[in-house]
């Protein structure tokens, strides 16, 4: 079997909320139905879903890797409308790292690896 994508289906606690989030951070939303969006960024693309579990969420963790983290972490902490938190750029032996909760739990480790 090859494979040619693979897509995440994220849960939303309010489903505006989360889209106006994601868009804020650099994505562009395609409507796909009343309880489902599609973001993309370049090559990358997830669905946002109208459905909430808690559990889910709060054990839900992503990599976003980009090519410039201090680029990153000025949108990032730009983000005054949301109900997020952010960590400082952590410097690791493989790279940096951002650790960003989203509004709805969720953990995205925003990353720039080093060359």
């Amino acid at each position: 079997m090859k494979v040619d994508d693979i897509r995440v289906f994220i849960p939303s606690k309010n489903y505006k909320v989360s889209q106006s989030f994601y868009q804020a951070l650099g994505f562009e939303m395609d409507y796909v139905t009343d309880d489902l969006s599609l973001f993309q960024n370049g090559d990358c693309t997830f669905f946002l879903q109208r459905f909430f579990n808690e559990d889910l969420a709060k054990n839900l963790m992503f990599q976003l890797s980009v090519l410039d983290i201090n680029e990153a972490f000025e949108v990032i902490s730009n983000l005054t409308n949301f109900d997020i938190k952010y960590e400082p750029i952590i410097t690791e032996h493989w790279g940096k790292i951002i650790y960003l909760w989203g509004p709805s739990g969720e953990l995205w480790h925003v990353t720039q690896f080093s060359n």
